[in-house]
């Protein structure tokens, strides 16, 4: 029964990534890559690559990515090691607040970035009224380094990722390994390089890849920046010449390519199975209290990376719950007419509508295909399971941009999918987009329940006459809930705040999720930002209950949802 299980399992989902994951990639190379006559050429790419518009994108794009991550393990690995090693004040409370950036796409917090550091900001404002500059003096702090103004931004945003995998994987330590190497002098900084740090290396490449292609491909944060000389922002340029250009085509082909060699470079590299170790209980180890006077100093590295991070997010508050703000420290009049104006917008109600539509349907998909994946690959021995594995978790190495365009690309006129072109109406493909790029995260939750429960219990259970798939079904589902709410929690957030696919396949308004309406609103003249920030203020409120409630389901072991 288990066997005939697994064996439709395993069709149906080959067929579901056949024709919603590797078919539109093949769509994307097969334009990048084949000419009008149907031959294979290299042409497209060349001039391409000759072009210095499109090389200066893919150079920034890869350079914004390198420093966006650089930045993140520079804030999360510090965080991560005090967090595991040492007791100090308030160490529960700011271990939760240190998550707050995850509650905001990084294009939202792009808008309260802008408002703080922008020409007529609250920084410069604040420089004039302490007498640090002159009055009437004005300089816009990101515009005159837009890179670095993004890589911030994403940083800002993104370390929590890398932080809940080395926190996870410091966790899974075995202290006698580091008291080994005390005993033989190696002590400090050198102990954490060459002992250490090798043991966290996959957890640190785990959180690093998945922020590296985040940022290598995001699309949202350059565009609220102004910032054309990204690959991402030249692709959603192209759009509309998709029908007869090939060069967004060879574009998003050389990105995907891009993303997978550097995915599997770093993998083969640094992604490798960690070292054996033995059970904890063969040391005493564990965080040890320190000094009051070094207690209180890790608590105010972790308020201040806190309140640094939450700049963008203080921002699109104020924002939100402002009349106008400029050229002041804070906003000189405050009124929450924005967030009942957000919530009756024309643009709004329906965007708030489709999303819980969208993310609704895509999320129960997930959690469907999530346990019968991770029940197949954990608990049968059918050959080709570990295939299964590797097409599920595929998506977090593959961009949503990609994605996106790829499915754009497979629907055009005269193609077999020309039925669910977003044109007419993107819903189908937006379900179908979200489902692919969070069902991740479900398999990886649904897999930690199932290795976690002994599958003892459910032969007892077949002992007792009860079928096998009624046994998973009434003994281990059950047992496995909070791993399934966290992780059908986390795709849905995700997917209610999904940017690459609903910038791009969304095309007319009646059909705007969320976060669409809010780069529309940001864009109208008058009160458009204000409204934007107070409908990013509902999503921050949404995805913070999400983010609280995972990790009191799951702990340190949430950071496992975001591995490769």
């Amino acid at each position: 029964m288990s066997s005939t299980f697994a064996r439709i399992v395993f069709g149906l989902t080959a067929i579901f990534f056949a024709a919603f994951f590797i078919w539109p990639i093949f769509q994307i190379l097969k334009g990048g890559f084949v000419d009008a006559d149907g031959h294979f050429t290299l042409a497209y790419i060349g001039a391409l690559l000759a072009d210095p518009t499109y090389l200066g994108g893919l150079r920034n794009s890869f350079l914004l990515a390198c420093a966006a991550t650089s930045l993140a393990l520079l804030i999360a690995l510090p965080l991560a090691f005090i967090s595991d090693r040492f007791i100090y004040p308030g160490k529960i409370i700011l271990g939760s607040l240190v998550l707050i950036p995850m509650i905001l796409p990084p294009f939202v917090g792009a808008i309260g970035i802008k408002q703080i550091f922008g020409q007529y900001g609250a920084l410069n404002a604040l420089l004039v009224n302490l007498h640090l500059r002159p009055p009437g003096w004005t300089f816009d702090w990101f515009a005159a380094n837009q890179f670095w103004g993004i890589a911030i931004v994403e940083a800002l945003t993104l370390y929590p990722i890398i932080y809940l995998n080395a926190a996870a994987a410091l966790a899974n330590i075995d202290p006698a390994m580091e008291e080994a190497a005390e005993n033989l002098g190696c002590t400090g900084f050198r102990r954490f390089w060459k002992i250490t740090l090798p043991l966290i290396n996959p957890g640190l490449f785990a959180g690093g890849t998945i922020v590296f292609i985040w940022a290598f491909t995001e699309l949202g944060t350059p565009l609220i920046f102004d910032y054309a000389q990204v690959t991402s922002v030249q692709i959603y340029y192209g759009l509309k010449d998709i029908g007869g250009n090939p060069f967004p085509f060879a574009l998003v082909a050389v990105m995907l390519v891009a993303s997978i060699s550097l995915y599997a470079i770093g993998k083969g590299l640094f992604g490798r199975a960690g070292h054996a170790m033995m059970a904890k209980a063969t040391s005493s180890g564990g965080p040890r209290a320190l000094t009051l006077g070094q207690g209180w100093l890790c608590t105010a590295l972790f308020a201040v990376v806190t309140f640094v991070a939450v700049l963008p997010h203080m921002g699109v508050v104020l924002v939100a719950f402002s009349k106008d703000w400029y050229g002041s420290v804070l906003p000189h009049n405050y009124t929450i007419d924005n967030f009942s104006i957000a919530l009756g917008h024309d643009l709004t109600v329906p965007a708030i509508a489709n999303s819980l539509k969208f993310a609704s349907i895509s999320t129960l998909i997930d959690i469907v295909l999530g346990i019968a994946i991770a029940y197949v690959v954990v608990r049968t021995k059918i050959r080709g399971r570990q295939i299964l594995d590797f097409l599920s978790m595929l998506p977090l190495a593959v961009p949503g941009l990609v994605l996106a365009f790829g499915y754009l690309a497979m629907s055009q006129e005269g193609k077999f999918f020309e039925f669910i072109n977003p044109v007419r109406d993107p819903t189908i493909l937006l379900i179908i987009a979200y489902s692919v790029r969070r069902l991740p995260y479900v398999v990886r939750s649904a897999s930690a329940g199932f290795q976690q429960t002994s599958e003892t219990l459910e032969e007892a259970a077949q002992n007792l006459g009860c079928p096998p798939l009624k046994s998973v079904i009434k003994i281990t589902l059950p047992l496995i809930a909070a791993n399934l709410i966290a992780g059908g929690l986390l795709a849905f957030a995700f997917a209610m705040l999904e940017v690459s696919d609903s910038l791009i396949l969304a095309q007319k308004q009646v059909f705007y999720p969320i976060t669409k309406a809010i780069m529309e609103l940001f864009q109208l003249l008058g009160d458009g930002k204000f409204i934007a920030s107070a409908l990013g203020v509902w999503a921050m409120v949404f995805l913070g209950v999400t983010i609280v409630g995972m990790s009191l389901m799951l702990g340190k072991k949430l950071g496992a949802i975001f591995r490769v």
